[in-house]
């Protein structure tokens, strides 16, 4: 079953379990949106995409009017979404921003961070926070500014600090990769209330700093 955190006659809010897909692929049909629309016997539309590994909150739509709105809200940046990792290391500053130039190699699936603006490049923001460091790793809390293909796991493992388990991006090896969904939140509109939910990791990967997620405002 899926965890469902909220639900309306616009939006489903619910928590994707880490190694699940967002959405079907060529070669599996099961994902996020089969066993959505199996659960709650209705229509299901995608908003926005976590990599496989990487659990949390999603919101989905349950009309094609809702879904255009929430996915113009991603696009206008007012879909908030913000995420909690484990990276390797620590920030050299407590709180900052990263903005940088990505390149998205879809042969290699991988993203990349360039110097210059060319054809597939876009710019990538986000803004974080240290919330504890322990043993050499470093939970950070994240909100993008923008939705680039792994965003967060290129701009963090550029500077040095590959998130845990996330061996592509160059992270030791872990029982999964250290990204969670954290939190959703949009201020409503055009017949789709305004909302906010939240989620948070447990488990092996996470457990050096379950004092300080339990102390995390829901």
């Amino acid at each position: 079953m899926i965890p469902i955190l909220a639900e309306n006659d616009s939006v489903i809010l619910c928590e994707k379990p880490a190694g699940v897909l967002s959405q079907p692929s060529p070669t599996q049909r099961e994902s996020m949106l089969s066993l959505l629309e199996k659960q709650c016997r209705c229509a299901v539309y995608p908003i926005h995409r976590l990599d496989r590994e990487v659990g949390g909150a999603m919101v989905f739509a349950k009309t094609a009017s809702s879904a255009a709105v929430l996915s113009a809200a991603v696009q206008q940046r007012t879909l908030q979404k913000e995420y909690l990792a484990i990276v390797q290391g620590r920030p050299e500053e407590a709180e900052g921003i990263f903005k940088d130039l990505l390149f998205k190699d879809s042969a290699r699936g991988k993203t990349f961070v360039v110097t210059r603006m060319r054809k597939g490049v876009k710019e990538a923001s986000l803004s974080y926070r240290l919330l504890a460091e322990r043993e050499g790793r470093s939970l950070v809390w994240v909100r993008l500014h923008t939705g680039r293909t792994h965003q967060i796991r290129v701009q963090f493992s550029s500077r040095g600090m590959p998130l845990i388990g996330d061996r592509k991006y160059g992270g030791l090896p872990a029982s999964g990769t250290a990204l969670w969904s954290f939190r959703l939140s949009f201020p409503g509109g055009k017949g789709v209330p305004p909302f906010t939910v939240s989620s948070l990791p447990s488990g092996e990967l996470w457990l050096a700093f379950q004092d300080v997620l339990a102390d995390l405002t829901l």
